[in-house]
């Protein structure tokens, strides 16, 4: 089924919202910082890995290692423009791994490591059931469309058929029997004789 433009950009933007998102939270609830400067970078460089995939349906095979592969470059991309960071002559380590100058730690932590991972594989599976979704969708409206395209006449509307139509129809103000009518004023007492 081919994809439009406009959609392909909404799925693409879409997904760099969630994507660059993922990051920021992640990266700050593991305690890194995110410098503003970063997220100027990171948001077209994650929407021009997004968009050429957009154009299909995407599948969690699909997802997931995108994903996993923008979140380690996001994380590198803030580690990097973090104001604790070195001058740009130690991004390897830094990419690698945290590397700060002056600092003896070698790689993330292990709750950075565990929040950016637990986060990929729960939002690739929250993003491939939104696929999912959104391309079922769209084929139960291309069918209706076509059903429509096919028969353009509009159906006709019949009343169903009356359940007793030989039957005696009882007027309408006859009450039935088994109610109790106490509406309006009060009967009046008439005198008996």
């Amino acid at each position: 089924m081919p994809v439009t433009s406009p959609l392909r950009l909404a799925r693409a933007a879409a997904f760099t919202a969630v994507c660059l998102g993922l990051g920021v939270v992640a990266h700050l609830f593991s305690g890194g910082v995110v410098a503003p400067g970063a997220l100027v970078l990171g948001l077209p460089a994650v929407f021009a890995a997004a968009l050429p995939l957009s154009g299909g349906e995407r599948t969690l095979r699909a997802i997931l290692p995108l994903l996993a592969a923008l979140q380690v470059a996001l994380h590198g991309l803030f580690a990097l423009s973090s104001p604790s960071s070195s001058a740009p002559s130690s991004a390897l380590p830094v990419l690698a791994g945290h590397a700060m100058a002056g600092h003896a730690h070698a790689g993330p932590g292990f709750g950075m490591l565990l929040g950016h991972g637990w986060a990929v594989v729960l939002t690739a599976l929250w993003l491939a059931r939104g696929e999912a979704a959104l391309w079922a969708l769209l084929r139960r409206l291309a069918v209706r469309l076509t059903r429509i395209a096919a028969d353009p006449a509009p159906p006709v509307f019949t009343p169903p058929a009356s359940p007793h139509p030989d039957g005696a129809r009882l007027p309408r103000s006859v009450a039935p029997l088994h109610c109790v009518t106490r509406r309006g004023p009060p009967r009046l007492l008439q005198p008996s004789a």
